[in-house]
């Protein structure tokens, strides 16, 4: 038998009832990824979709709404468990793959698949639903997304990350209320980056205090996020600034979003967090560095996100940053809160 790769239409192929959707990175890069999943699953209402992940997002990923099954074996390492997930893609007898990590490891699965692949969407020469454009390395990963679709046939409106369906899917749990933290009142989220990266990329300690003592002026709560890496800046915060609430380390990631999700304002450096808290609906304000490497990859949410750049993020002034929330309304809230 002679395999011949399907013609490739300009509409999508809403009757595919197997649907593999593969992202692999990590919290952000996934968070994103979600905006793709969205128009996926509204494409292939009465599919069955698989998603194929790592165990940094299984959680999340079993919660969202846009997935039936969760796999979160995608990143092995040994030649024998390489060889064992691809016979069991094989034999899942996909109608349609989305291949959102569009890496030389989601590559390989594809040719590991030939001579009879699934109808497959990414950034390979041969699949069914290519997106070679030259530019995809250089664009946002939700530009890129949207490109990638729409050549699929999935064609909309720009994609938005949105995570205000975990809520109603938690039934509210009182664990999710600012309350619950002891929070009253507005608040404005800190997310800083911790001391073990480029100094370049980081906004100084001293200024992440400064700011928590303006804030903290106007009646609005500091509340600082953050992993392990920030437990020294957070602290430092919490004791220069007693109306802080210093939380690193202590919400998981649901308890996140949210505070995220009621939050005034999310302030912070180009972390993981200011994804989810953006995607989670805090309008936000994020602190880049012009020097970063790759491709365009700022947060962004259906709030809005202003960006300021510098060289040194560092150079940014404590009253640029305090103008601008100002500016936004947020000490406002401290008044009807």
């Amino acid at each position: 038998m002679i395999w011949r790769k399907p013609a490739i239409g300009a509409e999508g192929d809403g009757s595919a009832k197997r649907v593999l959707v593969i992202r692999l990175g990590g919290i952000a890069a996934f968070v994103q990824a979600l905006a793709a999943a969205q128009r996926i699953r509204a494409e292939h209402v009465g599919a069955r979709i698989t998603l194929l992940t790592t165990e940094a997002t299984k959680e999340l990923a079993e919660k969202a709404p846009y997935f039936d099954t969760v796999e979160a074996d995608g990143r092995p390492t040994e030649p024998q468990a390489i060889t064992a997930l691809i016979k069991r893609l094989r034999g899942a007898k996909y109608d349609m793959v989305y291949d959102l990590e569009g890496s030389n490891r989601t590559n390989n699965y594809f040719q590991g698949l030939r001579p009879w692949p699934p109808k497959w969407s990414g950034p390979i020469a041969g699949a069914s639903h290519p997106h070679l454009d030259p530019e995809r390395l250089h664009m946002h990963p939700l530009d890129r997304y949207a490109a990638q679709l729409a050549t699929a046939g999935l064609s909309g409106e720009p994609l938005m990350p949105d995570l205000g369906w975990l809520r109603p899917v938690l039934r509210d749990a009182p664990r999710l209320q600012p309350e619950y933290f002891g929070i009253r009142g507005a608040y404005v989220l800190l997310l800083p980056r911790g001391a073990d990266t480029e100094s370049n990329r980081r906004w100084p300690e001293a200024k992440y205090v400064e700011l928590a003592k303006r804030i903290a002026g106007f009646g609005v709560t500091p509340v600082v996020l953050g992993g392990p890496e920030e437990r020294p800046v957070g602290a430092a915060i919490a004791k220069a600034e007693p109306r802080a609430k210093n939380l690193v380390t202590r919400p998981d990631l649901f308890q996140c979003i949210g505070l995220a999700e009621r939050a005034a304002f999310a302030v912070g450096d180009d972390v993981e967090l200011m994804h989810v808290a953006v995607a989670a609906g805090a309008p936000g304000l994020v602190l880049l560095s012009s020097l970063a490497k790759g491709p365009p990859s700022a947060p962004r949410g259906r709030s809005g996100v202003v960006e300021f750049t510098a060289a040194v993020v560092g150079d940014i002034p404590v009253e640029q940053v305090d103008r601008q929330l100002r500016n936004c309304g947020v000490y406002a809230h401290a008044a009807t809160a």
